[in-house]
Formats: structure tokens, sequence, C-alpha cells
């Protein structure tokens, strides 16, 4: 079983950066592909990014690509989203899942894990 602990959200001015770090306990975190979802009030879940157990691979959502990293260190059991020229729109609950596939996929039935969510909020 993993748990999972989000750090790092807040409030930030548009244009401005954060950094999300997830922090995963137990000791098969390489077993799993990381991903970062976000939820806006009244909206569904939506997939944000994903990386692969190696770190090699990560695939993300059109709206983010350019402007989010996602990064993982398996020596340290961490994922992080770095998210740079942030936008109104990007205010939202984020949250980290961990899923057993390989791929860095985007389908959120298949995170079998998740943490409790960080909230970031982004100023006009």
């Amino acid at each position: 079983q993993v748990q999972l602990v989000e750090s790092g959200g807040g409030l930030v001015q548009a244009g401005g950066s954060l950094r999300l770090s997830c922090a995963a306990s137990g000791r098969t975190f390489t077993s799993y592909t990381m991903g970062w979802f976000r939820q806006a009030p009244g909206k569904d879940r939506d997939f944000v990014a994903a990386v692969d157990r190696s770190g090699a691979g990560t695939n993300y959502a059109d709206f983010v690509k350019g402007r989010f990293t996602i990064s993982r260190d398996n020596v340290k059991n961490t994922s992080s989203l770095q998210m740079n020229s942030l936008k109104p729109d990007d205010t939202a609950v984020y949250y980290c899942a961990a899923s057993r596939t390989s791929r860095a996929h985007s389908i959120d039935t298949w995170y079998e894990y998740w943490g409790q969510g960080t909230q970031v909020t982004v100023s006009s």
C-alpha cells in the first residue's frame, strides 16, 4: 500500500510559479507510475501530468504543455510538479496519485492511491 501526501500549494499571482511535491510512503515507490490531477469547484477531475516508473516517460494534458513539468526522485520517493506561467484557470485542488501500470497514462480510474490534495489559487 502507498500513502501520498502533497505539499506546496498556495496563492500566487497570474504569471507566477509554484512547485508541488508528493511524498510517498513504502518501499515500492518504483513500482508505480505517478500522476497529478486537479479538480476545480463544480467541475470534473482532470488529468494534468504523469511520469512513468523510471522517470523517463512523461505525459501532459494539452492545457499545461510547455508550462508544467512533472518529475520524480526514486531515491527520495517523491514526485514533483513544477508549474510556471500560472493562469487563473489553473485554480483547483491538485491531487497526487499512484498507479501500478508501467506507462504514464491519464486514466484516473487506473490510479489506485490518492493523496488528500493541495489547494492552488491563482489570482488575476
